[in-house]
């Protein structure tokens, strides 16, 4: 029987290392000292060994029973070790994975997208970072106009600003592009604010430009209220008031009607009017021959009226709470 348990030695060490991972060793430990193991089987033959050879064969059994049992313990608490190096703590309660989700201002976004792709426009996009002349000469915005004083620029340089609306967008597609136009331009925008419910120093916009031959305002008025309808429903009421704005001759503001829990009223949606003759001859479009339509509105604001959220600091506070509802 000493060569019995020698030889079972020299096994289990050449399977120990020949183990390459915890799988590999807890079979070992099944085989070697399960119930039916093969260090168990030892033991329960010592009742077939001579009773003069007990004490030497025992001695041996539990040596090599000692020896299988902390080189299996060593080898998982090595295999512990790396896990938990690697970052792996198997001592932790599962947890179910988050699924990640678009932010409610990109889902309002990317459907005004598809409205308008549907209407026939472009998308077209812009630096945030613009010039002067972009952001407000060629807008009919020049220098000591009253109008500047209502964005509440924030300046990079004397020529370079924060763009405080995605109008500049028009200006640089006009400027490649000759008539026909027909593109909406959404994205970031910055002015000097005071952070509050209604209020933001960056938030986005949706500009939308028509320029083509014999446009009327009663294009523009078609288009926004099927835009209107298609984001907020069937149903919704939408009226323009006379309104002013440097780059649209006449100028409007388009109202929607809202209901609340506090009843019905008008809300301002967006800007609109048809493009000042000098802002196209600023990008070299013969007024003469062409006219245009323009508009522009806050996404934030959208998002705001389509989901009855009432502080535009909850889009950024990147609370997930907040932002697991949409």
């Amino acid at each position: 029987m000493k060569e019995e348990i020698q030889q079972l030695r020299t096994q289990f060490e050449a399977d120990i290392a020949a183990a390459t991972d915890g799988r590999d060793v807890e079979a070992l430990r099944i085989k070697y000292l399960g119930r039916n193991g093969l260090v168990t089987a030892l033991s329960r033959n010592m009742k077939h060994v001579a009773p003069q050879d007990r004490p030497v064969i025992g001695k041996m059994i539990n040596e090599l029973n000692t020896l299988v049992r902390d080189a299996i313990q060593a080898r998982k608490d090595d295999e512990g070790e790396t896990q938990q190096e690697a970052g792996i703590d198997l001592t932790l309660p599962g947890r179910t994975p988050r699924v990640g989700r678009r932010h409610p201002l990109t889902q309002i976004r990317d459907e005004i997208k598809q409205i308008f792709l549907r209407l026939g426009f472009a998308v077209a996009d812009g630096p945030e970072v613009e010039t002067d002349f972009n952001n407000f000469e060629a807008l009919n915005i020049p220098k000591l106009h009253p109008a500047r004083n209502m964005q509440d620029t924030l300046y990079i340089s004397e020529e370079l600003v924060l763009r405080t609306h995605t109008s500049p967008v028009q200006i640089r597609t006009m400027l490649k592009q000759k008539p026909p136009v027909r593109i909406i331009a959404p994205g970031r925008v910055y002015r000097r604010d005071t952070p509050d419910a209604s209020h933001s120093p960056f938030f986005h916009q949706i500009e939308g430009l028509l320029v083509d031959e014999g446009i009327s305002m009663g294009d523009l008025k078609a288009i926004l209220s099927v835009f209107t309808k298609e984001m907020f429903g069937a149903d919704t009421k939408v009226r323009f008031r006379p309104s002013y704005f440097p780059f649209t001759e006449p100028s409007a503001e388009m109202d929607m009607w809202w209901e609340s829990d506090k009843g019905g009223r008008w809300l301002e949606l967006l800007g609109c009017g048809m493009v000042n003759p000098k802002v196209l001859e600023n990008v070299g479009i013969d007024p003469q021959r062409y006219s245009g339509w323009a508009f522009g509105g806050g996404i934030d604001r959208m998002a705001i009226l389509k989901y009855g959220i009432n502080d535009i600091r909850l889009f950024f506070d990147n609370d997930l709470r907040f932002l697991e509802q949409f």
